[in-house]
């Protein structure tokens, strides 16, 4: 029976991609990022996802990003690579990249133009599924795809070879024992199930999803770590404490976004990170006093 795949369990942190103006990435940044991620021990890192900026890059830029990380993490933790984008082969061309870097998985959105039927996504996922030999995450991000994943769809992807975890985002009606429970039904074993959106991920986790994929694990791993093993050892009472000092972030996230919050908080933090793609704009100065109160409410 298929085991569930390590890098899609537990915490994955998602760091951003430091890049200048013109979108070339800067990968001594971007390893210093690393750093502090691995020093922390988490469980996986999700390279190149929303928050990394994967769809603002060139294929050689991402390329670029997927070696020094890669070559930086040196095996002590998997990484996961982001391969979204329009077109089917270019989406397995950035596969083939990701493989031959020495990637130990990969997340594909459904990034598209022209709204996508239910058959179209199924047929993009499985060729870019028989890219390669690595496995391959489901992105369910309606937010920024605005494309939705039926479960019938999941149970269609879940069978197909490579396809051993999904990504979802949080449930409208807060049931996570619900879904997980009718995903589990239908999926193969070891099919991973995890959750994104940073404020009910833990709440996720103690409901028995695999992985949390988190926006704060790319510039707070330590803490997001903690809080992760408490809600998989299902201790209520300390994820609820943990949780707080998460709280005033969170609710900062929710205001301005995830990606430009934590470009923002990276500057507060003295990271280099370059500059957002245009046509997104920084944070004005109006905004920071709100981070920092955040940051020093997670690092008391």
């Amino acid at each position: 029976m298929p085991t569930t795949a390590p890098a899609f369990t537990g915490l994955s942190a998602f760091p951003l991609t430091p890049a200048d103006e013109a979108g070339r990435v800067d990968t001594d940044a971007l390893q210093q990022l690393l750093a502090r991620i691995v020093e922390a021990k988490v469980d996986s890192i999700g390279l190149l996802g929303s928050t990394g900026t994967y769809m603002y890059l060139t294929r050689e830029e991402r390329r670029r990003a997927v070696n020094a990380a890669v070559e930086f993490v040196a095996g002590r933790i998997p990484v996961i690579v982001g391969i979204g984008t329009l077109r089917t082969d270019d989406a397995q061309a950035l596969a083939r990249d990701a493989a031959s870097a020495g990637a130990q998985a990969l997340l594909l959105a459904p990034v598209s133009y022209t709204p996508l039927t239910e058959d179209e996504a199924f047929r993009h996922f499985e060729a870019v599924a028989g890219a390669t030999d690595l496995p391959l995450a489901i992105y369910n991000n309606p937010t920024t795809t605005h494309f939705s994943f039926s479960e019938t769809l999941i149970e269609r992807l879940a069978g197909l070879a490579n396809i051993s975890a999904i990504k979802m985002p949080l449930p409208k009606d807060g049931d996570f024992s619900g879904e997980i429970t009718r995903l589990r039904s239908t999926a193969p074993s070891g099919f991973a199930i995890g959750y994104s959106g940073d404020w009910g991920c833990p709440a996720a986790l103690l409901a028995g999803a695999d992985c949390w994929y988190s926006v704060v694990a790319g510039l707070f791993p330590k803490q997001a770590l903690a809080l992760t093993r408490a809600a998989i050892a299902g201790d209520a009472a300390e994820t609820a404490r943990l949780e707080k000092t998460f709280q005033p972030l969170w609710d900062y996230f929710k205001v301005h976004g995830g990606l430009r919050a934590s470009h923002a908080a990276a500057g507060v933090l003295g990271l280099k990170v370059g500059h957002l793609p245009r046509p997104l704009l920084p944070l004005g100065p109006d905004a920071l006093p709100g981070i920092e109160q955040a940051i020093a409410a997670l690092e008391a």
